[in-house]
């Protein structure tokens, strides 16, 4: 299977504001999010990780076990000019353009459209291959990510427009699980999110 894995809280969620390819630390609250993952992720063999350290030390924090390798595809969504902005600072016109055009780029940044080309294409390249991780049923792949390429991830193993996305609420290191039947993507779990001491 594919365990794809939001980081834990940073500083700027806990402060509502739009995170891209800012590069803020884990909140005390998100290192304790990421070691309560690790009972889940007992037959995890490979790690996948964006390059920003929220993804990177989450992933540190939750397999100590497993060397990760990086992979740009899984970066966060660029919000360009609104990156680190308050929710706020977006008018509700804005948003509606967001959600009704995929490929409307956020501020200067990127467009979901944009996401979904690069992460369908990685999930698309291990559903071909048949000895991926996808098709395991005895370890699995672990990608620890953002909330856009897990959204992304999503529409590709629902076969639904990437819209969709708009309509899905996801957790800081929440799990949501994608694996195969006959052959197709299927999405056994989302947004599980372990209780934190």
């Amino acid at each position: 299977m594919i365990i794809l894995i939001r980081h834990g809280q940073t500083t700027t969620n806990a402060q509502r504001l739009l995170v891209g390819r800012s590069d803020p630390s884990l909140t005390e609250l998100g290192e304790r999010q990421a070691i309560a993952l690790r009972p889940l992720l007992t037959r995890v063999r490979e790690v996948w990780t964006s390059p920003l350290q929220r993804a990177r030390a989450t992933a540190a924090l939750a397999i100590p076990g497993v060397e990760a390798v990086v992979k740009q595809s899984f970066i966060e969504v660029d919000y360009g000019s609104l990156d680190g902005q308050s929710l706020s600072v977006v008018s509700e016109e804005q948003w509606r353009a967001f959600e009704h055009d995929h490929d409307t780029a956020f501020g200067d940044g990127e467009s979901l459209a944009s996401v979904d080309q690069r992460v369908h294409a990685e999930l698309q390249l291990q559903l071909l291959d048949p000895t991926s991780l996808l098709h395991s049923s005895t370890t699995d792949l672990a990608i620890i990510t953002h909330m856009s390429p897990i959204k992304s991830a999503v529409t590709w193993a629902l076969g639904v427009s990437g819209s969709a996305a708009w309509r899905m609420n996801l957790h800081n290191a929440s799990i949501t699980t994608l694996t195969t039947r006959l052959s197709t993507p299927t999405l056994l779990n989302y947004n599980v999110a372990p209780e934190v001491g």
